[in-house]
């Protein structure tokens, strides 16, 4: 895959979504996530994964992320970074799968871990065949 965000913005947002994973409230699952986006504009907005003990309230950092760069006014997102703390990465669910393509669905979609293994594809490989505004 080719990427079109520079080395340095992909580190501040690796970066964020360090930061972001830190304040996870995963008292449940015990997994903590941490995501970032790119906004069109070039700003970086935040989430993490924010849990319920009715689970079906639970929301995903991923989503978290995004939703805050909504509030903010951006509803153009160019690329999401996701970090968990463990030796291998884990790409978004399918339900973040389907947000990510609403606000971005050729986004690049990168997801990290505290080892230096990475997975990176655009949401359209990640959701083939979408249902999004498009279909509208």
């Amino acid at each position: 895959m080719t990427s079109h965000i520079d080395n340095k913005t992909k580190r501040n947002l690796i970066e964020a979504a360090k930061k972001a994973q830190l304040n996870a409230y995963a008292k449940y699952s015990k997994f903590p996530v941490g995501a970032a986006v790119l906004t069109e504009n070039g700003g970086i907005f935040q989430g993490c994964n924010v849990e319920n003990s009715s689970y079906g309230l639970t929301i995903c950092a991923e989503r978290n992320a995004i939703f805050n760069a909504v509030v903010n006014g951006q509803k153009k997102i160019l690329a999401v970074v996701v970090f968990t703390p463990t030796d291998k990465p884990s790409p978004p669910c399918g339900a973040c799968r389907q947000v990510i393509n609403e606000f971005g669905p050729d986004a690049e979609v990168i997801s990290v871990c505290n080892s230096q293994e990475e997975l990176a594809d655009r949401s359209s490989v990640l959701l083939p065949k979408a249902f999004g505004p498009n279909n509208l």
